[in-house]
């Protein structure tokens, strides 16, 4: 497979009869083929013009506030190319109209591949903004991000990446943990529970096979009432219990602020202050703050994050070899930005 250059190269591209997957590749990113098509008719006319080669800045800005995340991937697919690039680091918070990455180099050397340097920053920036409102509502305490069930799975590891970066503390997809350099995070489903018919039974065998310096969080509301089963596990763990999991659903009004008191309240009296409250379902800020007062002391967090909008990026060309352009009602020229760093320069 060869870069796309031109609108002929459409029509060496050859879809295998037996593609099992609709996403792309790694090579048919890196080389192209997810780009719009009027990038490859742009090149033929500059080409035809003699002017693909032209020296230009590009600067790309968002549309409104949030956490910056996606550069990795942008340099991954700008290697190799005499490119000079600034840009602002991950993690990094931006506000609308910042510039957080200038490309300098041959137009003729990344245009192709704007509209996906733009999606692999939109997408990021957008999850790990929402991960950090969730860090914001926690403060202190924990919380892991569990949202690979409501993405395609060519991109969870992407959003669970964005989200450690955005804030949380761990995230429960193994390939997006162990590309973020941590142990993926979990403990046990409704599954295992529901195809043995006693959280109890699971619980025992959950802890007879698990290390010694796993942390044995069980869930508890599969069956019975949470507070009595929760005491019941407790029991039978003795001493062993890490914390307990509410997860209860939204059909029985999901999990609440009295709830979790009365859950810390019961096993207070029954000697199990060290088993922590770890909860989970349809998580947002303002509920995560109520539920923390009430004395929840982790939490789990899916859809609110990988179902964030993707936060709008933008890239403008502003110079071009050497003089200061822009489009109408845009200011030419270059627009600094002091959270700006060299990330790679010229070969």
């Amino acid at each position: 497979m060869k870069e796309m250059k031109s609108l002929a190269d459409i029509d060496s591209i050859q879809i295998a009869d037996d593609r099992k997957l609709f996403s792309a590749t790694h090579d048919e990113i890196v080389n192209g083929l997810t780009t719009d098509v009027y990038f490859l008719r742009t090149l033929d006319i500059l080409n035809e013009l003699e002017l693909a080669d032209a020296e230009v800045i590009a600067e790309i800005f968002p549309r409104k506030p949030g956490i910056f995340v996606g550069l990795e991937e942008v340099l991954a697919l700008l290697e190799g190319k005499n490119l000079e690039i600034d840009a602002i680091s991950e993690g990094e918070s931006f506000v609308e109209k910042d510039t957080v990455i200038r490309i300098k180099g041959k137009y003729s050397d990344f245009a192709i591949f704007e509209t996906t340097i733009l999606g692999m920053l939109a997408s990021s920036s957008g999850w790990a903004t929402a991960a950090r409102e969730i860090k914001e509502a926690c403060g202190d305490k924990f919380f892991l991000c569990f949202g690979a069930r409501h993405v395609h799975p060519a991109v969870a590891p992407v959003m669970e990446r964005a989200a450690v970066i955005g804030g949380a503390g761990g995230a429960s997809c193994i390939l997006a943990a162990l590309l973020s350099g941590i142990k993926p995070s979990g403990t046990v489903p409704h599954s295992a529970m529901l195809i043995a018919g006693d959280t109890l039974t699971i619980s025992q065998k959950y802890d007879e096979i698990a290390s010694p310096d796993h942390n044995r969080i069980v869930l508890v509301d599969t069956f019975k009432d949470e507070v009595e089963e929760a005491i019941r596990v407790a029991k039978a763990l003795d001493g062993k219990l890490y914390g307990i999991r509410l997860d209860t659903p939204s059909e029985r009004g999901g999990v609440t602020a009295g709830l979790v008191k009365e859950m810390r309240a019961k096993l207070d009296l029954e000697g199990f202050k060290e088993v922590k409250i770890f909860v989970s379902g349809g998580l947002y800020p303002d509920k995560i703050k109520l539920l923390s007062e009430a004395g929840a002391d982790s939490f789990g967090v899916g859809s609110y994050i990988s179902a964030a909008s993707p936060i709008d990026m933008t890239m403008d060309i502003k110079m071009v070899n050497g003089k200061a352009v822009a489009k109408r009602g845009r200011i030419p020229g270059m627009v600094d930005n002091p959270k700006l760093k060299r990330i790679r320069n010229f070969k």
